[in-house]
């Protein structure tokens, strides 16, 4: 099996650490496929076969080619062949609850890639941070969200497991590209008939953390409040 790699966590965020603290080329020595955001938490990041986009809080899909850009926080993973392909029939959320029982994944991480023809997206985008950072759950209260009908489109995402809440958001963490790259974002409703794709486990997770970053080595995380906190930042997936 292969590997999962993450940078930063997201206690590190709801503690406002929003400072980029790696750049998109060093993230992709890492992975080709993944999600996360910008500095500043600024939009949804979705990242496929090595290219990079960002769902911004204007509704636009920007093409980030600039490997010096920056981002707080991002999980990729290299998209593998031993990952085994999956047919979703589902209206919504519903069905990759039952992955779980199916794969046998509740207690490892796992990636998820879909492709197809969607009724109806709902996605959200977090807005550009300044300093001094927010936190995660001040951004979340005013984050717009966009919607598109009858879309081609990828979901990419991962399954994280409850013992690793704080370190990620546990459950899903989906993000939607349309094929054209004019829509996508951090994926909150979904109706579609059927999709496919692919579904890998991962025996390894690997944690980065920016030690070279003093205010990330300085923060405090309200570890009492934290579950809540991510739960209400994340707004279920």
């Amino acid at each position: 099996m292969s590997k999962i790699y993450q940078h930063s966590t997201l206690a590190a965020l709801m503690a406002k650490q929003m400072q980029g603290t790696t750049t998109i080329g060093d993230l992709l020595t890492h992975g080709d496929t993944g999600i996360g955001t910008l500095a500043g938490v600024d939009g949804e990041v979705i990242i496929l076969d090595g290219d990079v986009y960002q769902a911004d809080e204007f509704g636009k899909v920007n093409h980030i080619t600039d490997m010096q850009t920056t981002l707080p926080f991002a999980t990729v993973h290299f998209a593998s062949d031993v990952a085994q392909n999956i047919d979703v029939a589902a209206t919504d959320f519903a069905g990759l609850a039952d992955l779980q029982d199916v794969y046998h994944f509740t207690n490892n991480f796992a990636a998820l890639r879909l492709h197809g023809q969607f009724e109806h997206v709902l996605v959200r985008a977090a807005p550009k941070s300044e300093v001094p950072y927010p936190s995660l759950l001040e951004v979340s209260k005013k984050q717009p969200t966009f919607t598109a009908d009858q879309v081609s489109g990828t979901i990419v995402g991962y399954f994280s497991p409850s013992l690793y809440q704080g370190t990620v958001a546990a459950g899903w963490h989906l993000h939607f590209l349309s094929d054209d790259h004019t829509f996508g974002g951090h994926l909150l409703e979904v109706q579609t008939q059927q999709v496919t794709g692919t579904l890998e486990s991962f025996s390894d997770f690997q944690l980065h953390l920016p030690i070279e970053d003093q205010s990330f080595r300085d923060h405090n995380a309200d570890v009492d409040d934290l579950d809540a906190g991510i739960k209400a930042a994340e707004g279920g997936h």
